[in-house]
């Protein structure tokens, strides 16, 4: 019997206007705006894009730097809305892209923690019941009373994770998210990962190193110039990124 399809992405197309002119401040840019004297160069950041993701499949997302793969997790969150085609989620969904972007500065990090969990979609409740949780996995300690303006951008990146890994999704979207912190931490992340994906957790991943995909992944997508070039088995799709970009896949850790 077949898996549950929990994502659907059908012909998915991603186009940015380009500004062609050159403006010295944003006056003057309204003021051409509003003139319509501004020209634009058109960029697909995606072109024709679908694939499917079933219940429990880890599928990487290969390719180089500007292929699109960034564009698309943001479409798939809905981040970004497609210029064509359409996104399909059967289930909770949640994105660990830009971990801590939501977090207000001025806020402490335990402020953040009930902030961003709301973002979330998690209610006060619930995240009282993990506060514990989510502040002794972050490693903060003491600071987790301290402004987040005055953390460092590992320390915002730890706590947006442990926030974000406390909820139990149907798909999980990881976007370089597992090289946040040190060795230690970088450890500790990939093991709560893996035990999410043992619930079943479908997971749409992003990472350069190509180690680490091989541990978290069983399928892959190669993209290039916004496009899928190739898809099939984690090793298969490997071994074909690596003699495109003629890499070692043990190289890339």
């Amino acid at each position: 019997m077949s898996k549950k399809i929990v994502l659907e992405v059908d012909d998915v197309s991603m186009k940015f206007n380009l500004s062609k002119e050159k403006t010295d401040n944003l006056k003057e840019y309204f003021i051409k705006l509003i003139k319509k004297q501004l020209n634009y160069n058109e960029f697909w950041a995606l072109k024709n894009v679908s694939l499917q993701l079933q219940k429990g499949d880890r599928l990487a997302l290969l390719g180089p730097n500007g292929a699109g793969k960034s564009t698309l997790l943001k479409v798939v969150a809905g981040v970004f809305k497609p210029t064509e085609g359409k996104v399909t989620r059967h289930g909770k969904l949640v994105p660990l892209l830009e971990l801590g972007a939501g977090f207000d500065k001025q806020y402490t990090g335990a402020e953040n923690i009930y902030l961003y969990g709301a973002m979330l979609g998690l209610d006060k409740a619930y995240i009282t019941s993990k506060y514990d949780e989510i502040v002794e996995f972050s490693e903060l300690g003491e600071f987790i009373d301290v402004p987040v303006k005055n953390y460092s951008s590992g320390m915002r990146s730890r706590l947006g994770f442990s926030i974000a890994t406390t909820v139990a999704p149907d798909i999980l979207i990881l976007d370089e998210v597992l090289s946040v912190g040190d060795v230690k931490f970088k450890k500790k992340s990939e093991n709560r990962i893996k035990s999410m994906m043992a619930d079943d957790v479908s997971v749409l991943f992003v990472s350069h190193s190509l180690k680490q995909v091989k541990r978290i992944c069983n399928k892959a997508i190669v993209m290039n110039q916004g496009q899928i070039i190739n898809a099939g088995d984690i090793d298969d799709m490997i071994e074909f990124y690596s003699n495109m970009m003629e890499v070692d896949a043990g190289d890339s850790d």
